[in-house]
């Protein structure tokens, strides 16, 4: 019983969220508790001492243009490991879990515009309610089981990728700064270079490395979100394998656990933690929490859902193996669980105290919801075929 429990907190699918979610909840009680001081201190710039006085972001700003990164090249790796050789590797497989996360995105962020068009100062958040969070709907699949066909499972999980890489590129499109034109054109040279040398299957972990971070400066420079970089990285990388793991194999295996069990539970642990103590009800925008938990809820269900089933009317796809559609409603309500990703939007969204607050109030409170009715209905109405 010891060695199972063991192999359940150490397996990736499981313990990394669970530990994200421990590192969460910690933050939230530190941010409200006496220690809530140190804990403000993550959000205070840091200066440098000495001949330079350096004055650098804080700690959690820190987290959402470095390590975060790091997510975002294993959520592309996953893909093209994918694409190439798993799940995706057929058109026909790709285009429906394709055209299922275009659907959870248009409709949630159109939802989410809706309800926060009288206020302007809320139309920057409107791409927090679009991402599926994969790193707890992959154990939410597993914990339930034989209610969850494989075809289905391996649906919901491409989705959640698709959607992750849209939201990577909503990210790097609408949220980065004044574009500047020599830093961008730095950054097309590195990204030339770095795919001339995937096609041509160079195996150098180093040419990678160096050039990714140097694409991360060019970007973070040139205006557009430096997180892109780990996408560009991930796409160059070649699959092919000569003797041993191909150079993506290698880099997946080398950074993923340091994604899962350190980079993920400090973004949750420094994002999470919402000062409650410090903020009334009253000072809450009602609206913005209304704008982010139905587009969370409503909105990705009614969007992949609605999405999903045009496709396989105008008979551009099939459903998923073994899997109904009572079965693929439950998976779409599981769908609204946003965690990760938004609130890494709600963070370059809103720097404004309250309203940030009150997008990861929404962000909380939708993604429970959503998390809870899917496990319901997954557990007791979503039958197979």
């Amino acid at each position: 019983m010891m060695e199972r429990r063991r192999h359940w907190m150490l397996a990736p699918e499981m313990g990394g969220p669970f530990l994200l979610l421990v590192m969460a909840v910690l933050g939230l009680i530190l941010a409200n508790s006496p220690l809530r001081s140190v804990y403000a201190l993550l959000d205070r710039p840091l200066e440098g001492s000495g001949p330079w006085h350096l004055s650098l972001p804080s700690i959690a700003e820190l987290m959402t243009i470095g390590p975060m990164t790091l997510f975002f090249l294993v959520i592309t790796l996953e893909l093209k490991k994918e694409l190439v050789t798993g799940h995706l590797s057929s058109i026909r497989q790709c285009l429906l879990p394709c055209l299922s996360a275009l659907g959870g995105v248009a409709v949630p962020a159109g939802l989410y515009a809706l309800i926060a068009a009288p206020d302007p100062a809320l139309h920057p958040g409107w791409a927090i309610p679009v991402a599926t969070d994969a790193a707890f709907t992959l154990p939410i699949l597993l914990a339930l089981g034989r209610h969850v066909s494989e075809g289905g499972r391996v649906w919901l999980m491409a989705l959640a990728i698709f959607d992750d890489v849209l939201g990577i590129l909503i990210i790097a499109l609408f949220y980065g700064g004044t574009l500047h034109a020599l830093p961008l054109m730095g950054g097309v040279v590195l990204t030339g270079l770095l795919a001339c040398a995937g096609w041509r299957k160079v195996n150098c972990l180093w040419l990678y490395g160096v050039g990714g971070c140097l694409l991360w400066l060019c970007l973070l420079e040139g205006g557009l979100h430096p997180t892109l970089a780990g996408v560009v990285a991930g796409l160059c990388l070649p699959t092919d394998q000569q003797k041993g793991p191909s150079p993506l194999e290698r880099v997946e295996h080398g950074v993923s656990p340091w994604v899962t069990w350190l980079v993920l539970p400090a973004f949750g642990f420094v994002t999470v933690g919402i000062p409650l103590l410090d903020v009334s009800v009253s000072a809450l925008s009602l609206r913005l929490i209304c704008a982010v938990a139905v587009g969370l809820v409503l909105g990705k269900t009614v969007g992949i859902f609605s999405m999903t089933w045009l496709a396989i009317k105008l008979r551009l796809a099939s459903l998923p193996a073994h899997t109904s559609w009572q079965m693929l409603f439950g998976l779409c309500l599981l769908c609204g669980l946003g965690f990760t990703v938004s609130l890494f939007m709600a963070s370059l969204a809103f720097p404004t105290f309250i309203l940030l607050v009150s997008s990861k109030i929404g962000i909380l409170v939708g993604s429970f919801i959503a998390a809870l009715s899917g496990w319901l209905w997954l557990r007791f109405m979503g039958r197979g075929v």
